[in-house]
């Protein structure tokens, strides 16, 4: 039904991928397995929304808070996660990221600590010292292919009087961790306890492939909690600008709507993105899983070959997300040297673990998101420049 092999030209699209790779990797003839979105086209129905609202013709102003845009989510949450969801307490934003922004500036004060499991998605770091506040990072354990949160060592840190928020990543990225729901709830139970608020990015939420379920942390949570999301990973759409969320607290939301509107001047979504939003929630269902079972396979394909070639490595792929969190640690290759060799002789960019905290090191996030033709030639790379650092050892 849906041909994810099909190779669609990205370049000359204005794509931070393909067209601005020189940016982080110094070179422009690179072939890139880099930031989070995907080489697939989104789902025809979303296309065909969007190509609906186009030929109407006319983009004025614009608004979310009516019961297509309402009942699409909550339709999505009640079928994929068999949550219902309060729709008083849903809000909605450009970006997620930008979301987080508001309420770590909404929840705390310059100088406040805010927990993040590490390794980190990158934008974590910048959006909390970018707003004068510090990270206190939480080291996640490898054991086996998972992931574990020391909670006594979490619990040292809710308790320390400067902390005020917990900034979860749920599926956790990049490791690709589904949070168990009695890790959520013993979470929930701390943070209560140190009077902590919760601020959980979900947005990788539909990208699960693992046994283990996404449980939202609206299903486990006490007191006040801000839960951000959408569908431009699911859907391939970031560049519609667009997300949503729920609040909790009544007062919360009141002033997070001050902010957005008063402080900020953001009164009116991209209507585009309102569109895109309700057709995959009411019809792209089928689009989605046909997606996730070939992410899937692209995510077995790199264990086969790189476990073929380097057993001791032992790699599995992970329990959500498209990224592939690849543990070399066993081969003990320079992070540097192979970034090198990566860019410079096999002409692919794979971003470096480093990227993503010191706990990072040793470690590479391949993006699969991509037809197999190119995750091939990405995986032809990446092992010749293994091949190439282990000589050279």
């Amino acid at each position: 039904m849906f041909d994810f092999d099909r190779v669609v030209d990205r370049r000359g699209s204005w794509c931070t991928q393909w067209d601005f790779i020189t940016d982080r990797f110094g070179h422009d003839d690179l072939l890139p397995f880099t930031i989070s979105d995907m080489d697939f086209a989104t789902a025809p129905c979303v296309i065909d929304a969007l190509q609906q609202r186009v030929a109407h013709g006319v983009f004025g102003y614009s608004r979310w808070q009516h019961d297509d845009f309402l009942s699409a989510v909550c339709h999505w949450y009640q079928h994929r996660f068999g949550l219902t969801v309060d729709r008083r307490q849903l809000v909605y934003g450009p970006s997620v990221i930008y979301m987080v922004a508001q309420m770590i500036r909404r929840w705390s004060s310059p100088g406040d600590g805010v927990v993040i499991h590490t390794p980190a998605y990158d934008a974590f770091y910048k959006v909390i010292e970018g707003n004068q506040r510090t990270v206190r990072a939480l080291s996640l354990h490898k054991q086996g292919a998972t992931w574990r949160c020391d909670m006594v060592a979490l619990e040292a840190l809710l308790a320390q009087p400067q902390c005020k928020i917990l900034l979860l990543c749920s599926p956790h990225n990049p490791t690709g961790k589904v949070w168990r729901r009695e890790e959520l709830a013993q979470m929930a139970s701390l943070c209560q306890r140190y009077d902590v608020r919760v601020i959980s990015d979900e947005i990788h939420m539909d990208m699960v492939t693992g046994a283990t379920p996404h449980t939202p942390w609206s299903a486990v949570a006490h007191d006040r909690w801000a839960l951000f999301t959408s569908a431009s990973k699911s859907f391939n759409i970031p560049a519609l600008t667009g997300a949503y969320g729920f609040i909790s607290d009544e007062q919360d939301r009141l002033a997070w709507f001050q902010a957005l509107k008063q402080a900020d001047g953001l009164s009116s979504p991209a209507v585009m993105a309102v569109a895109a939003h309700i057709a995959a929630y009411r019809e792209g269902e089928r689009w989605l899983d046909a997606l996730r079972s070939y992410l899937a396979e692209n995510l077995r394909r790199v264990a086969d070959r790189l476990n073929n070639t380097f057993p001791v490595l032992e790699w599995a792929p992970p329990e959500a997300t498209y990224l592939a969190w690849i543990d070399l640690r066993p081969l003990q290759i320079d992070d540097d040297l192979l970034q090198q060799k990566l860019i410079e002789q096999q002409k692919v960019a794979i971003m470096p673990g480093y990227t993503y905290g010191e706990d990072g090191r040793g470690f590479l996030r391949l993006n699969v998101g991509c037809p197999r033709s190119k995750l091939d030639r990405g995986l032809d790379g990446l092992i010749a420049a293994i091949h190439d650092c282990l000589v050279h050892k």
